[in-house]
């Protein structure tokens, strides 16, 4: 965004910093002459329009490129964005075509009801029967991939297989998705099981207006006693910015009403529901917390009541790596008895283990869902997680400094060099701030500080850059705009992909202060 005037200053002020007919030294005067080149270079480029938005848009590979195959040289700044954004279209739309959207679950059930629910006098004459027998008693697997036609027309295969107790089934279906607006699209659906006779559907999506839709569903399974109709219609509205409310009606096997209100905000997520059906009704509200950590921490508790019971369910879930979240919730109903219920997202797969571990409300089973699982997280994560993502962080950061060691060793020599040729210049600058008692930068160091007492085992890595900064005070004011400080004259990146700061010791007026600001935060000295 810089203007034409701060160009021709900033080329300038560099230019007489850098020009080798100021220094004498032959050393000195070789490394200005490239400085030089590379600052004439710079303003070459960013003083005319077109190069400029070539420049913005491509970087340097744009105009380092042969013949110019992407767009003409000689088009304004406004065409070449243009013809821009045409091809990045044209790239989504590739990516789109290749974009296949897989999701899956996978859920195993457990029964473990032989840990608390042991009669022993029947165990007495089996051999082992000390120990308690868990078993898995059902599974379940879905599978789901999209397969873009156009760009309105979507084909989506999913199938499904489930079994429990030693019997099971499946399924497979086909739908065709057409966006037909902006304000709506609609879905067919074809599919057919071995417990199951063919099922034809059809859904439509319409938004009614901004802060309302509309989502009917309707079906028919066909099966040995016949054809079964179903029918389901939502309609949805925003009553304010984080809140939406629903109402479900819902004919066929299973006919029930619901009406619903969810209220989702950055810190928490409120849901109330009631539902009259057949065969069952209830009543049912739950909370969940947010805490705004970097493993994005959450807390949730829910009282559901109806025809079949009362059940409440408290739990928690955490990321524990970049695509990875862990979650546990513990179950305790009239009649259900109480479950732990372990589900593990990753990516766009989600894994679900449901454990019974009573049919009864037993409080050590309370007990043992609850904190079992604490205990197992943190140990886990101290001795396995914490350890693993520290290796792969460290991984990549070394793949990282490898990769661009030639080029940092390149601007490390140009900041060494930028630096000693400041040296005159700053002498200047100083002499002058010292004489009207203006700003003077102490000591000043760029990189990477550990001031916390749980990193003090990581290495500190920062450079000195007094000089530099004390070479960009001008009238008794240092100002940095909001960008990476690396690429100022005498910087250069000491820790390649680590967190860095700026700490400025400086004297203003015959006081001594002290700042630090982040990277790419905007720095403006001395402080009112």
């Amino acid at each position: 965004q810089a203007s034409q005037e701060e160009l021709k200053a900033a080329y300038r002020r560099l230019c007489m910093l850098y020009h080798p007919d100021k220094h004498r030294d032959p050393e000195l005067k070789t490394q200005a002459e490239r400085l030089f080149n590379l600052v004439h270079q710079a303003y070459e480029v960013l003083s005319d329009p077109q190069t400029r938005a070539i420049y913005d848009i491509y970087g340097r590979r744009g105009l380092e490129m042969e013949g110019w195959e992407v767009v003409e040289r000689k088009r304004t700044p406004a065409e070449i964005r243009e013809e821009f954004e045409r091809l990045q279209r044209e790239r989504e739309e590739r990516r789109l075509q290749q974009r296949t959207n897989p999701k899956g679950t996978i859920s195993v059930g457990i029964d473990a009801t032989d840990l608390f629910d042991r009669y022993e006098e029947e165990y007495e004459d089996v051999p082992g029967s000390s120990f308690p027998q868990i078993e898995i008693n059902k599974m379940h697997i879905s599978q789901s991939i999209e397969a873009p036609l156009t760009a309105t027309d979507t084909a989506i295969l999913s199938g499904n297989l489930s079994t429990q107790n030693g019997n099971g089934g499946g399924s497979i279906n086909i739908a065709l998705r057409r966006v037909t607006s902006a304000k709506g699209w609609g879905e067919l659906e074809f599919g057919a099981g071995d417990l199951q006779g063919p099922l034809f559907g059809l859904k439509i999506f319409r938004n009614l207006t901004p802060r309302c839709f509309i989502t009917t569903n309707c079906a028919l399974q066909f099966s040995s006693r016949g054809v079964r109709p179903g029918l389901t219609m939502v309609l949805a509205r925003n009553l304010d910015k984080n809140t939406m409310g629903y109402l479900q009606w819902r004919w066929g096997i299973q006919s029930a009403m619901n009406t619903s209100i969810v209220r989702d905000t950055k810190t928490s997520h409120f849901t109330m529901a009631l539902q009259l059906g057949i065969p069952h009704s209830f009543m049912m509200v739950s909370y969940q917390h947010k805490f705004q950590d970097d493993d994005q921490t959450r807390v949730k508790g829910s009282l559901k009541a109806g025809f079949f019971g009362t059940i409440v369910e408290y739990g928690a879930e955490r990321k524990i790596s970049r695509h990875s979240i862990l979650g546990a919730t513990v179950s305790v109903g009239v009649p259900q008895g109480v479950s732990l219920k372990i589900k593990l997202n990753r990516a766009s797969q989600t894994y679900f283990f449901p454990v019974h571990l009573t049919d009864q409300l037993l409080p050590s089973a309370v007990f043992y869902a609850t904190v079992g699982p604490l205990v197992i997280y943190f140990a886990m994560h101290r001795l396995i997680i914490k350890p693993y993502l520290r290796a792969q962080k460290e991984r990549e950061l070394e793949k990282q400094r490898e990769s661009t060691a030639s080029d940092i060793l390149q601007k490390k020599q140009e900041a060494e060099a930028a630096v000693r040729l400041m040296q005159e210049s700053v002498r200047r600058i100083i002499e002058a701030e010292e004489a009207r008692m203006g700003l003077i930068v102490v000591n000043a160091w760029y990189g990477k500080f550990v001031n916390d007492n749980s990193r003090k085992n990581e290495k500190v890595k920062v450079i000195d850059v007094t000089v530099p900064l004390q070479c960009l005070v001008k009238d008794s004011k240092l100002i940095l705009t909001e960008a990476s400080k690396a690429g100022l004259p005498g910087f250069y990146d000491p820790c390649v992909g680590e967190e860095k700061s700026l700490k400025v010791l400086y004297q203003f007026r015959g006081v001594l202060h002290q700042v630090m600001s982040a990277d790419n935060e905007a720095l403006r000295i001395p402080k009112q």
